[in-house]
């Protein structure tokens, strides 16, 4: 793998030369995007550091553990937690790698389904792009709703500890509070780009300041409560239902996975990023390690802080988390950090809001999304799609209502993995298949490892699918349930009538909205 120093004097895709025309960053990255088919209509307000800041941010880890914990507790206990997090971590790697080669030679917010366009043999083209935007579409909002819900449980419990189990909040009113947070996140997401960018700065210095302080907290506070080395690494407890010891395993992996899902936000604010070719690729590599490193040393001292796995599945807050928190902090210890948590949740839903916006945007601008016109507007005083943003926070707000299912939580990260999953997965399919000679890539490359690397990331997408759409237990009841297959087979039900009678006439892939330099035919299918 390697990222070049150097300007590419040219970047060939689908044979269309894209040359570097300007010393400017930004008129290089509007030039390329031009030659890619789309005229340049946000503000490059996101450098370097604010763009890794994003992608890292999106990711939340400490809240994103905090919100998963119940998953490895179940599925594995030490063991789930430990070594549930780190197995999944180098598959998810693949895939990212393979991801940050494709975003480096087309940098565009149309992302994922454009590059499946771009790499599909010319008769499949337009159902690749359909299939992978609908994908990832589903993912993003079903994230959104998925964050944004687990905010209002870390509310509904830090209300619970600090009224000493005197109240304890209704599904009803949690409902409220989604609503409430949604509706806030859809407001921060309409501002304007400059404003975005400088709030992930804010973002990223809470977010690992807070995974700091969890990590020192939980193995200082323990004390002579900590669980030995062998316990924390090795002790296997399953609490699923489920008979066979391995499979109860596995289901802990839904932890990282939901965690390390939206890495592939810098793709989609390329558009927005000042040296997008160069800028992007490394945010979401930075963006996915740190992460990992991170939640992993935060998952071992939440094991050394366990002391009893049984104790916290029974407690009475709607976080396992938080019961832990409680246990070795004390109640005034235990609702600090929870609060700087819940403001790290709060900001990572926020970001999310950001790049699914970003992406409905995108999908409509090539008239994919019923009522596109209305969904492709920006706003002419931020210069943002702020139509787009509240059609994600109205789509989250539906996605909402499984809050009332006692299985909320593993249905909406079930459909969030796999709707982002298999959108991440179809455009890495089609490179190392009709896609290996239809892409030059840009200034970051895999080089001659991006065809091992996008089998294993393949091969763990089509596995981790699969695992996730199975309850939680071996026998189940209907408020049990895991809702994912619903959703997912929901979508595509829906947009799979759409394609047979009706979209395949008309949708033919991303569209230029710019006039070809060589043909000068606006609206010019590419």
């Amino acid at each position: 793998m390697s990222i070049s120093s150097e300007k590419q004097a040219e970047v060939s895709v689908n044979n269309t030369s894209i040359k570097d025309y300007s010393t400017s960053p930004r008129n290089a990255d509007d030039t390329l995007l031009a030659e890619l088919g789309y005229k340049a209509e946000f503000k490059r307000e996101f450098s370097m550091i604010e763009t890794i800041a994003f992608a890292f941010s999106i990711m939340g880890v400490v809240a994103s553990v905090s919100s998963t914990f119940s998953f490895p507790l179940v599925s594995g206990g030490h063991v789930g937690m430990v070594w549930g997090w780190l197995i999944p971590c180098f598959f998810v790697m693949a895939v990212a790698s393979s991801m940050a080669e494709l975003v480096s030679s087309m940098p565009t917010s149309a992302g994922l389904y454009y590059f499946s366009a771009k790499l599909a043999p010319p008769k499949y083209s337009a159902l690749a792009s359909w299939i992978t935007g609908w994908a990832n579409i589903t993912g993003q909002v079903t994230l959104v709703c998925s964050i944004d819900f687990t905010c209002a449980q870390m509310i509904t419990t830090a209300i619970a500890v600090s009224s000493d189990g005197a109240t304890i909040v209704s599904s009803g009113a949690t409902y409220g509070i989604l609503l409430a947070i949604l509706f806030a996140h859809g407001l921060v997401c309409s501002a304007a780009t400059n404003v975005l960018a400088r709030l992930n700065l804010f973002y990223v210095i809470v977010n690992v300041g807070t995974t700091i302080a969890a990590i020192i907290a939980l193995l200082v506070c323990s004390g002579d409560n900590k669980v030995s080395t062998q316990d924390a690494f090795t002790m296997f407890e399953n609490n699923t239902g489920w008979s066979n010891n391995g499979w109860a395993f596995l289901l802990a992996f839904t932890a990282p996975m939901w965690t390390l899902t939206g890495y592939d936000s810098a793709a989609h604010i390329a558009e927005e990023v000042a040296g997008a070719q160069r800028t992007a690729p490394i945010a979401i590599l930075v963006g996915v390690f740190g992460t990992q490193v991170l939640g992993w040393l935060l998952f071992i001292a939440c094991s050394f802080a366990t002391a009893s796995v049984a104790d916290l599945l029974s407690g009475a807050l709607p976080l396992p988390m938080g019961q832990l928190f409680l246990d070795v902090l004390g109640k005034r210890g235990m609702l600090a950090i929870w609060s700087l948590i819940i403001v790290v949740q709060f900001v990572t839903g926020a970001a999310q809001g950001v790049d699914a916006s970003r992406v409905v945007f995108a999908f409509a601008r090539d008239n994919a999304l019923p009522g596109s016109r209305w969904w492709k507007r920006i706003n002419r005083r931020t210069q943002t799609p702020v139509n787009a943003v509240w059609l994600v926070m109205t789509g989250a707000a539906v996605c909402g209502l499984l809050g009332f299912s006692a299985a909320a939580l593993s249905s909406l990260a079930g459909a969030s993995v796999i709707g982002l999953y298999v959108s991440y997965a179809t455009p890495i399919f089609l490179r190392i298949t009709s896609g290996r000679d239809k892409l030059v890539p840009g200034t970051f490359s895999l080089g001659r490892w991006y065809i091992p690397i996008g089998i294993i990331a393949v091969a763990w997408v089509s596995f981790i699918v699969v695992l996730l759409l199975f309850p939680p237990t071996q026998t189940t009841t209907p408020a049990g349930m895991n809702y994912a297959v619903v959703i997912i087979m929901g979508v595509f039900v829906f947009a799979s009538i759409s394609w047979i009678f009706s979209a395949h006439k008309w949708f033919h892939g991303p569209i230029k909205n710019i006039d070809d330099p060589r043909s000068s035919l606006e609206g010019k299918e590419l």
